[in-house]
């Protein structure tokens, strides 16, 4: 599977550097398909394998192909936990908020964007986000939201250096086309007549 799978931002020599053998926590790619397609309930563990359900097995027919992607993006924002991928900072935060979060991005991703920027943005911020030595934010954003919809092909992503540092870069994303088609915002706005305080 690591040579077959492709995946932005996976090096598969990265990948072999230090082990000869790759378990699936290991392989995120891997992982995050699996857990995904046994939250569609496309696949089950039978004797230690899985295996393709009937659901599974229908959805490979053509007319049956074209609701997957938007049935696992429904399930990984709204139904999965991604907090592990946020190493468990700050809770469900941003994930719970995701219809406001996504909506954001779409009016604000449109160009290059620093996840720092994206993240005040985008997201309601909450006391346990403003306290603490560095921000957290930023980071649990990134983890949640942004890299998971970079997997799902809906933003880009590229890198800078920052200068005089040997590790660090600075993460900008922007949505594509992709974002726009299977994302659509019914928003009404409801103003209320008088003072609003």
């Amino acid at each position: 599977m690591c040579k077959l799978i492709e995946w932005p931002h996976y090096d598969q020599a990265d990948a072999f550097r230090f082990n000869k053998v790759i378990n699936e926590p290991d392989f995120l790619p891997l992982q995050i398909v699996r857990l995904l397609a046994q939250a569609a309930t496309l696949v089950r563990t039978k004797r230690g394998k899985l295996v393709a359900t009937p659901l599974g097995k229908s959805m490979l027919s053509d007319p049956r192909q074209g609701s997957l992607p938007a049935i696992l993006f429904h399930l990984a924002f709204w139904h999965m936990n991604l907090g592990y991928f946020g190493r468990g900072l700050l809770g469900s935060w941003p994930q719970a908020d995701i219809g406001i979060v996504l909506w954001s991005l779409s009016v604000s991703a449109g160009d290059w964007q620093t996840n720092e920027k994206l993240t005040r943005l985008c997201t309601i911020p909450e006391p346990a986000i403003l306290s603490g030595t560095w921000d957290r934010s930023s980071y649990a954003m990134e983890a949640r939201i942004l890299r998971p919809l970079l997997w799902f092909g809906l933003l880009e992503y590229r890198s800078e250096k920052i200068a005089n540092s040997r590790f660090e870069a600075r993460h900008y994303y922007r949505k594509v086309a992709l974002f726009d088609r299977l994302l659509a915002f019914d928003i009404k706005m409801d103003f209320a007549k008088g003072p609003r305080h």
